[in-house]
């Protein structure tokens, strides 16, 4: 059964870190891109991921607002992907999901999903 669970999310103030973790299972998680979306309250999930970690060679990609601050890896061992954040902004407050793509490079057509983890960035 393929599984994708989300921990790590939390209350932080602005500037600070936070690292979240996707543990999976039923897959090999390096044979899967493995990327990081968000939903901010009362929107629905954003289509693009905010990280990207590509099956196979791990290469990774950020969307241009987290670039810098945020940094994805994985754990093949422990099958697991992590998120980074630090300087966390206001803006960055939101659900956070993994979401995982086949044999691909790129977090696009995700086919298995988490339930998410909240973040909340505020003073």
């Amino acid at each position: 059964q393929v599984q994708l669970v989300e921990s790590g999310g939390g209350l932080v103030q602005p500037g600070e870190s936070l690292k979240l973790s996707c543990a999976v299972s039923g897959f090999r998680s390096d044979f899967y891109a493995i990327g990081w979306f968000r939903q901010v309250p009362g929107k629905e999930r954003e289509d693009y991921s905010m990280s990207c970690i590509a099956a196979r060679d791990g290469s990774t990609y950020y969307f241009s607002s987290v670039k810098g601050r945020f940094i994805t890896t994985r754990d093949n061992a422990k099958g697991t992907v992590y998120l980074q954040m630090n300087s966390l902004r206001p803006e960055d407050t939101a659900i956070y999901y993994c979401g995982a793509v086949s044999e691909s490079s790129y977090c696009y057509g995700v086919e298995y999903w988490g339930n998410g983890t909240l973040v909340t960035v505020s003073a």
